[in-house]
């Protein structure tokens, strides 16, 4: 059954890419244009950090000073924090990346990896402040609720989760926690030619799913309000531009931008699932996270206007 339904949607591709060129291409422009806007230049330089501060060992010894107080508060190991704040500061899907190299480089536990990755991958308060808050929507004095509203659910969740979980990361559990930190160039290109595989990935998926959600607006759909759901649960960009075009209430319009961006978009799906592959996550945990967020954040944003 899916092996059929990849057929489909390649044919499907195929077939609207040959009828419909013109738009094909400004769809694709459109998403490589996000990409070297705004993701490269902001997560590349991240992306090489991240790989170089991980493999090197600088962070170890910051990290078990935080998650003696952290602890306390929150089920998490030390080798958890950086993804933790990292996925919230910095956005998505560098959650799930830094998430994953911590898995593979024996650093983190594949157990607590698999339900960590599930909630610190979100979509960075810069994008929500400037692209839906400022340009979409033009009201930036709902930035504090808008963070809250996306960014207080999946901690609250985890926490939830786990209350009864208490992570140790591999390195506290033996004499690797001693280990010294250690950094030359062999690492730093290693970093770097990390960081363009990772960012190479998700402009393909940015590209292909911007041309996904350009088909989705030649579909037969009457309702305006399911037409702009289809496109922002299918690439949230394109879902928030086209939303904040139609002529809804704001009353309807901020509380389906904020379950676009709770949710992440297939496109957001299909990149965090390319960054974890190698880790053997399941992806079901992570959606079920997903869309239980993505309905506590709509009635949030709902009730903040109503």
């Amino acid at each position: 059954m899916k092996k059929i339904l990849y057929i489909i949607i390649l044919i499907s591709f195929l077939i609207y890419i040959l009828a419909f060129p013109g738009e094909s291409v400004k769809a694709a422009s459109i998403g490589l244009s996000l990409w070297y806007e705004n993701m490269l230049p902001t997560l590349l330089p991240f992306s090489i950090l991240s790989y170089i501060l991980i493999h090197s060992g600088i962070l170890d010894q910051s990290a078990r000073w935080i998650h003696k107080f952290l602890k306390h508060v929150f089920p998490i190991s030390s080798a958890g924090i950086y993804p933790l704040i990292a996925g919230l500061l910095f956005g998505f899907p560098m959650g799930s990346k830094i998430t994953a190299d911590l898995v593979q480089s024996k650093k983190m536990s594949k157990e607590e990896g698999q339900r960590l990755f599930c909630v610190c991958n979100n979509i960075s308060p810069v994008f929500i402040s400037s692209f839906i808050l400022n340009e979409s929507l033009h009201t930036p004095q709902l930035r504090l609720a808008s963070l809250l509203i996306l960014y207080a659910p999946p901690l609250a969740l985890y926490m939830i989760w786990n209350r009864h979980k208490q992570y140790l990361a591999p390195m506290e559990r033996t004499d690797l926690s001693k280990k010294t930190a250690s950094m030359n160039f062999q690492l730093i290109d290693a970093g770097i030619m990390n960081g363009f595989e990772t960012l190479a990935k998700l402009g393909g998926y940015i590209i292909m799913f911007a041309i996904l959600a350009q088909m989705t607006t030649l579909l037969p759909i009457r309702s305006p309000i399911l037409k702009c759901m289809l496109i922002g649960f299918t690439e949230i960009t394109n879902g928030i531009a086209y939303t904040a075009k139609l002529g809804l209430q704001f009353s309807l319009k901020y509380p389906l931008m904020m379950a676009y961006t709770a949710f992440g978009g297939l496109s957001g799906f299909a990149q965090t699932a390319s960054m974890v592959k190698d880790c053997g996550f399941s992806m079901t945990p992570y959606l079920q996270m997903k869309l239980l967020v993505t309905a506590i954040s709509f009635i949030l944003a709902l009730l903040l206007v109503s």
